[in-house]
């Protein structure tokens, strides 16, 4: 978890705490956008990524050592296709002239979304075991619930509901595969 965080200097652990921030305590779009905006961390976004930690690191202790590498590789990953998915299929509703993710903020191809599926799919193959396609199932019904749950309250994603989908992504494929392994 420490090495994930290090890596991408928490990025995407920033995004979950500024959306459970700015959906926690905000009521408009303008409200919301406002609140993630702010490079404060609020009661929510504390809590929040306490919760999502300690929810990581329970899981995880859970999952046997031996398969504990593919199994982060996997949800890492995964977890980046889904928010890559929802770059493809939804509207950023940020400013993209002071974004965090100005790259990310235009559309993606289909040629491109072809090939980030390829790639967020790689690691799945490499369990030989067919059953862990059925963890896509639960990854992107999380994937498709957070994305229309943006779309309600504000119209679209941000890069900070990127993040919270790549977090949330994640530690639902944790949560699926020690399901898997205990079944």
């Amino acid at each position: 978890m420490g090495a994930g965080i290090l890596v991408t200097g928490a990025f995407h652990e920033d995004g979950f705490a500024d959306s459970c921030d700015g959906f926690g305590g905000g009521w408009t779009k303008e409200r919301i956008l406002e609140i993630m905006k702010d490079s404060r961390i609020g009661s929510y976004g504390t809590i929040g990524i306490v919760l999502m930690l300690l929810t990581k690191y329970l899981v995880l202790m859970e999952i046997p050592f031996h398969k504990l590498p593919l199994v982060l590789i996997a949800a890492h990953s995964l977890s980046r296709l889904a928010s890559t998915h929802c770059i493809f299929t939804h509207e950023y509703v940020g400013n993209q002239g002071t974004s965090k993710a100005k790259p990310l903020c235009s559309e993606i191809t289909s040629k491109e979304m072809i090939l980030s599926t390829l790639l967020g799919l790689i690691p799945l193959f490499l369990f030989n075991d067919y059953r862990i396609f059925l963890t896509l199932i639960p990854v992107f019904i999380a994937k498709w619930w957070l994305a229309k749950y943006f779309k309600k309250w504000i119209g679209g994603y941000t890069g900070d509901c990127l993040g919270a989908i790549q977090q949330v992504t994640e530690v639902v494929f944790y949560l699926s595969m020690m399901v898997m392994i205990y079944l």
